[in-house]
């Protein structure tokens, strides 16, 4: 624990849905949802309008829809929030050396590391010219949370939403913590918290009282002792810059099951070249490849192939994924495909050699026909998309568009043939909708528009700090706990 509370946690309020809002006029301060749209769609974020409805993360979409029947769903544009994600961690970065993302919008800060902060007055400075940067910056809020520990930081940040500010000081850990449900320490979820429920506690001050003796008993040695530190409000872990990922993966769940073996194989060799689009996008290759598939009746198989040496070719990739492939039995249909590399490493001239000489291997052994579980051939002829499938994954909602007349726009929605659009852009006013064929050789798809139109120069951040455009910005949200 520190004497200060220099531990910075960053967490975006209500991310994916914030950034849709703020790129589409016509959505501020209505319901928003994004996530998969189709029958076995989950929701990935609800802005908070969505909320007071009932909404939540990891919500069925078909729930989501029930309890917010006229809420915009959306499907989740990953670019932008990429984008968006690298400029905010820029901006933490300048703060600090250590820095620990956790995700694309949730990050740790050691503010000691970077000089910047060594008490609590010059911690809260921090925290709140932070949180205006990333308004001007960006267009959007986060909360911040301070505190001697990650634990508290956490909780500080979670007190804070939305765009607010929580400062613990150190001291008052377990004064804080103890009213509080033993859910909020890390670790402890539903199955354990119902277990520790039935032994007659609820809430932190319970588990303290309770002891480390008595904790270890009811789950544990490892989980016991860790539980009780943090029960007494100690947390020693530091700030990580770097968390070296072990593995990039890809999947997709399928509204309908699929059950044309051609299919299936043009799917996971699809997932393959995504997933090296992930890899190389992290400047990794990976020597092992990984399959997943989850079946009609949900049973899930996993398959791997270690190959001579790293890779971050497509072709040997999609190759090996599809050599695993012909190993699963997909009788009865498939509702889940993943494809994923493991053993990262940086890539190397010699691992480029080893596997050209692999694919020139292949290339010169003939042809094997493609067979089905029992041995008989398999009718060539995939499954054919309906006209109404081809659209949704040509127009998905929310995703950008460009037309040759009426210039930017997003997709509102596709069916019957048709694709409606409204042309509006990030801070103008609400835009004009029109509908136009799927087949419209004026309309294509197109990229993400940044959320601030003008460019912000924050390369003396945090030495100085430009004022928003869109008027003054409270960045003293929130509650200090004293």
């Amino acid at each position: 624990m520190r004497p200060a509370p220099t531990i910075l946690h960053l967490d975006m309020d209500a991310f994916y849905a914030s950034a849709e809002q703020a790129a589409k006029p016509s959505l501020r301060g209505k319901a928003v949802v994004v996530g998969g749209l189709g029958p076995r769609g989950v929701v990935a974020t609800a802005s908070y309008e969505a909320r007071l409805l009932g909404v939540h993360s990891a919500m069925p979409t078909a729930q989501a829809r029930r309890l917010a029947p006229n809420a915009a769903y959306l499907v989740p544009r990953f670019s932008l929030y990429r984008s968006v994600s690298e400029q905010v961690m820029e901006l933490l970065g300048r703060l600090s050396p250590l820095v620990e993302p956790l995700s694309l919008d949730e990050a740790f800060v050691d503010l000691e590391a970077g000089g910047v902060a060594d008490d609590s007055a010059s911690a809260r400075r921090a925290g709140e010219r932070l949180r205006t940067a990333i308004r001007v910056v960006t267009g959007l809020s986060g909360s911040v949370g301070l505190a001697g520990s990650k634990m508290l930081a956490k909780i500080a940040s979670e007190q804070a939403k939305p765009d607010g500010l929580v400062l613990i000081e150190p001291g008052t850990e377990r004064e804080l913590l103890a009213p509080m449900s033993v859910r909020t320490l890390p670790g402890v979820g539903p199955a354990t918290g119902d277990h520790l429920r039935r032994a007659g506690m609820t809430t932190v001050h319970d588990l303290a009282e309770a002891g480390e003796a008595e904790l270890v008993r009811l789950v544990g040695k490892a989980h016991g002792h860790g539980l009780y530190r943090m029960a007494l409000g100690l947390d020693d872990r530091p700030v990580v810059a770097e968390r070296d990922a072990k593995s990039v993966s890809v999947e997709d769940t399928f509204d309908v099951d699929l059950h044309d073996r051609v299919r299936v194989r043009a799917e996971v060799e699809r997932l393959a070249v995504r997933c090296v689009e992930r890899l190389r996008s992290a400047d990794r290759s990976g020597r092992t490849v990984v399959l997943k598939v989850r079946r009609y009746d949900f049973s899930t198989l996993t398959r791997s192939e270690t190959l001579r040496g790293p890779t971050d070719d497509p072709t040997v990739v999609r190759e090996a994924a599809a050599r695993l492939l012909e190993a699963v039995d997909t009788t009865g249909g498939v509702r889940l495909l993943g494809v994923g590399v493991t053993g990262l490493a940086d890539y190397t001239q010699e691992d480029l050699f080893a596997q050209a000489a692999d694919a020139r291997e292949r290339a010169e052994m003939p042809e094997q026909p493609v067979v089905q579980e029992d041995g008989g051939p398999v009718d060539e002829e995939p499954e054919r998309e309906s006209a109404e499938q081809l659209a949704a994954r040509r127009w998905p909602a929310g995703h950008d568009v460009h037309h040759a007349l009426h210039g930017p726009g997003w997709v509102q929605g596709s069916g019957v043939g048709r694709v409606t659009v409204r042309f509006e852009e990030p801070g103008g006013p609400v835009g004009r909708v029109r509908t136009f064929r799927v087949d419209d050789p004026e309309l294509s798809p197109a990229d993400p528009l940044p959320l601030v139109r003008e460019p912000v120069d924050y390369s003396s951040w945090p030495a100085s700090l430009p004022k928003s455009r869109s008027g003054p910005v409270s960045a003293a949200g929130g509650e200090s706990r004293p």
